[in-house]
């Protein structure tokens, strides 16, 4: 495979998001061309991203027409979906029809989707199966394809619902005591993937699941603490708690303590030296902790 023309863009989904705006930048940074594919262009988010010299497009994963037309002349594109503010079987028609227009407008010569990790076996996350089906569809287009799979995002430690525990000094997690997951930065998934965007021979045909560390909830709960200067104690939530408002989200823990995930995060490091991997304890000194 040839090295995709650095003067075609590259279009990024979820570009007004944490996953999609992190490789955005880190695009830019590079001095890539980016297409932020987003449903409103004049959202403040995309206007930032403008600002920085994305070129934004309308995209609605609804409305195949808006995908081709958003996906024309570009030479790659970085892929995400979530099925949180749609639904699970939305997830896996919408992420179909973006993967199909990326094949369809002839000029996508590789794709990086963003998975999750261990998405590629059977897990009975129902999250992680619409994910593993999206993976199954784009192995089989006969674009040249990178899968990443994130582990848990360090940003899900400072959104609203922790937060409000924060302010009361607890960090809570569906999680034991001693019990480590893998963990990783918005910012480091964008930069890892600008890399693969950089280097397709390299990747292409590849499924990487990435980890910065492994870190216990307590770990988490020390690190906010340094980063807020604030008394952070941990405490376990238990999953009879989280099945009352997302089975899916119980199944997701259920299997972390009962199986676990597999993500060799030494050996990323020691294969990439040249990604900055954002520890646990970088995150939360740079993160705004006014609670």
């Amino acid at each position: 495979m040839t090295q995709i023309s650095d003067a075609r863009p590259v279009a990024v989904t979820g570009a007004t998001g944490a996953q999609g705006g992190a490789t955005a930048r880190a695009l830019l940074r590079a001095g890539r061309p980016v297409r932020a594919l987003t449903r409103d262009p004049s959202s403040p988010a995309a206007a930032e991203l403008a600002a920085l010299g994305a070129e934004t497009v309308r995209a609605d994963f609804t409305d195949p027409a808006t995908l081709r037309a958003a996906l024309d002349g570009a030479g790659a594109l970085f892929a995400m979906s979530t099925p949180f503010g749609s639904d699970l079987e939305g997830e896996v028609r919408q992420g179909t029809a973006l993967l199909d227009a990326a094949r369809e407008s002839g000029t996508v010569e590789h794709i990086v989707l963003t998975s999750a990790s261990n998405a590629d076996r059977p897990t009975g996350i129902p999250h992680f199966e619409t994910k593993r089906r999206l993976e199954r569809h784009l192995k089989g287009l006969g674009v040249p394809w990178t899968v990443l799979g994130p582990g848990a995002f360090l940003e899900n430690y400072a959104n609203g619902w922790t937060r409000q525990s924060l302010r009361r000094g607890v960090f809570h997690l569906p999680m034991p005591p001693g019990v480590p997951i893998p963990v990783i930065a918005a910012r480091t998934i964008g930069d890892f993937a600008a890399h693969v965007l950089a280097h397709p021979a390299r990747y292409a045909g590849r499924r990487i699941d990435l980890a910065a560390q492994w870190v216990t909830g307590e770990q988490i709960a020390a690190a906010i603490a340094v980063g807020s200067g604030r008394e952070i104690a941990f405490e376990e939530v238990p999953l009879t708690v989280v099945e009352g408002y997302s089975e899916d989200l119980a199944a997701m823990f259920r299997y972390f303590q009962a199986t676990g995930l597999e993500v060799d995060a030494e050996a990323l490091r020691a294969e990439h030296p040249e990604i900055h991997w954002l520890t646990l304890e970088e995150w939360a000194a740079r993160e705004d902790w006014r609670l």
